[in-house]
């Protein structure tokens, strides 16, 4: 059976990173890429592996294929800070590598835990995450937001969950939001995206029905309710920026005419 590396890259993660480690600690081996963490950070991983490498950061996809190059095998589990292997997760991935090698990587399903309770509906479930891949035929990709794993040749699926803590509060969660919109508009923009006051409305709105009636957040209580409308909120966050983003760019254009 093949080699597994689990990487994963770090930034102030002193809080999470123990746990993360510890649910991956029966792979082959551990690669930590820090981008010169603040905190305990660095000191916390090393208790678990002595492959960490404190690099500046260079972004995620640069951070996370680093981290995959350096690996001593093919075989790459990436994880978040945020996250963590279950025992039925690390099993199956030791039993499909034992008998399939056809395969570039697979997608794992991934269940986040908010407000209290692990989240099973809108659309952040089963948020089917490309995290086992074979480098050879594998590498991370993307721009601004939402990078990702492209893969040459079949990508199989597997179906124990891979567990996500995302955020400590709604606070926490509201100042992501912020963040990721932005380098969404940036993106929507850079493609030739445009908005006007009926897109913002009518995205928002289907955002909200998408997430709370069609994929189930009713079923999640009020925890469901909150994801759903902070999901459409985001919608409604990164059309407003690209339409800002859309004004000032003509504000410029008219002052050098």
């Amino acid at each position: 059976m093949p080699g597994v590396t689990a990487t994963i890259i770090t930034l102030n993660e002193s809080a999470n990173i123990a746990a993360a480690l510890e649910s991956v600690a029966w792979t082959d081996e551990i690669i930590v890429v820090d981008a010169q963490s603040a905190d305990d950070t660095v000191a916390i991983a090393r208790q678990y592996t002595d492959r960490v490498i404190v690099r500046e950061w260079a972004g995620y996809i640069d951070q996370k294929n680093y981290a995959a190059s350096v690996a001593s095998h093919d075989w790459i589990l990436s994880v978040d800070a945020d996250e963590r292997v279950t025992p039925a997760l690390a099993d199956e991935i030791l039993a499909v590598l034992a008998t399939d090698a056809a395969s570039g990587g697979y997608r794992v399903p991934r269940v986040s835990h908010y407000l209290g309770r692990w989240i099973r509906s809108t659309d952040w479930y089963p948020d089917y995450q490309l995290r086992l891949y074979d480098r050879r035929r594998a590498r991370w990709a993307g721009r601004y937001v939402h990078e990702s794993v492209q893969a040459d040749g079949p990508v199989g699926r597997l179906h124990a969950n891979l567990q996500h803590f995302p955020y400590r509060d709604v606070s926490h969660h509201l100042r992501t939001i912020d963040r990721y919109s932005s380098l969404a508009a940036r993106q929507m923009h850079e493609d030739g995206r445009r908005t006007g006051a009926w897109q913002m409305l009518l995205h928002a709105d289907a955002a909200f029905l998408r997430n709370y009636v069609l994929r189930g957040g009713f079923k999640d209580g009020t925890a469901g309710l909150i994801v759903s409308m902070l999901n459409a909120y985001y919608v409604l966050l990164k059309f407003v920026k690209l339409w800002e983003i859309e004004k000032k760019t003509e504000d410029r254009r008219q002052k050098t005419e």
